[in-house]
């Protein structure tokens, strides 16, 4: 009879601890639609009003995209501008249990930026920090599954090089308005013409434009480790 009740007493309190610690799925949910919403109303509230470099809606629906597919949790970005891009980002990172570091120099952009995340309910999703980026993506630690680079670029290949090794297997490098790989114009390649050559030189890199983006957004995802 000891050990029966014993037993008993076990559950009773194991259950207590799962149900009393952790959130309900209920509760998940609606948290859930609670920042839906909110970044759904923000963002219909700014349509036709991002300046300051910000990506146009159709490229931020695509990083959105990607990250959901790939179910990316470890993105930063360089050229957070005021924050359409990381906007997007960070929600679908919500959903993946992911964050942000976002990366802006200019500090009035800087400061806009914060103002839109809390108004879009994803300040918890990100981590928002005014530096120079020439120095901080050195610094970063890693690892990360997604980088968003748009910021100087004639330092895009400069960015790659600090991040390409610390991206997962499997994850992805995006860049925008790069002109991907045309003829030189007089001897002359722009920044974003050597960084896609770049990235395309990479073996452990697959390289390519998306076909739908605006503004010429390139996406290299690096290769999974075979299994011997």
């Amino acid at each position: 009879m000891i050990g029966k009740y014993s037993r008993a007493l076990v559950i009773g309190l194991l259950a207590f601890v799962l149900t009393s610690s952790a959130p309900s799925f209920s509760q998940v949910l609606a948290d859930e639609r609670v920042v839906e919403a909110k970044v759904k109303h923000f963002l219909e509230k700014m349509k036709g009003q991002w300046r300051d470099w910000n990506v146009p809606e159709k490229d931020g629906k695509i990083l959105y995209d990607i990250i959901l597919k790939n179910r990316y949790t470890k993105a930063v970005e360089i050229g957070t501008s005021t924050g359409h891009s990381a906007v997007w980002i960070a929600w679908a990172l919500s959903k993946t249990g992911g964050k942000l570091i976002t990366i802006e120099i200019d500090e009035d952009r800087h400061r806009q930026a914060l103002a839109n995340f809390r108004e879009a309910g994803l300040s918890d999703y990100i981590d928002a920090r005014r530096a120079d980026a020439h120095d901080l993506v050195k610094e970063l630690p890693g690892p990360f599954d997604f980088v968003f680079i748009d910021a100087d670029k004639d330092w895009y290949t400069n960015y790659a090089k600090a991040l390409a090794p610390k991206v997962e297997p499997g994850g992805c490098i995006t860049a925008h308005n790069v002109e991907g790989r045309s003829p030189a114009r007089g001897g002359y390649r722009s920044g974003t013409e050597e960084y896609y050559e770049y990235m395309k030189s990479l073996p452990e890199f697959e390289t390519g434009t998306h076909p739908e983006s605006v503004a010429g957004m390139a996406i290299s995802y690096k290769k999974k480790k075979k299994i011997k």
